[in-house]
């Protein structure tokens, strides 16, 4: 099996948190390739991905899901 090459460069295995309500958070540095191929590095020790797409930084989290989390407890079940 070939590795990817982002794998290939990789010299220790990456912490990864998925979030319940948020963001994913991933030990940084890192480095992410976006879906045309345009790489972003970020030095921070973590890094914290956007997954409810309404973030204006993409692919990183600005806390944009905190708003709909605040609406629907609010709402109640």
């Amino acid at each position: 099996m070939t590795e990817s090459p982002v794998t290939a460069r990789t010299p220790a295995i990456a912490r990864v948190v998925v979030t319940g309500e948020g963001p994913v958070l991933v030990d940084g540095p890192v480095e992410v390739v976006a879906p045309d191929g345009t790489i972003v590095r970020s030095d921070r020790r973590v890094v914290a991905l956007c997954t409810c797409r309404r973030s204006k930084i993409a692919p990183f989290c600005d806390t944009s899901h905190r708003t709909k989390v605040r609406a629907e407890r609010q709402d109640g079940p």
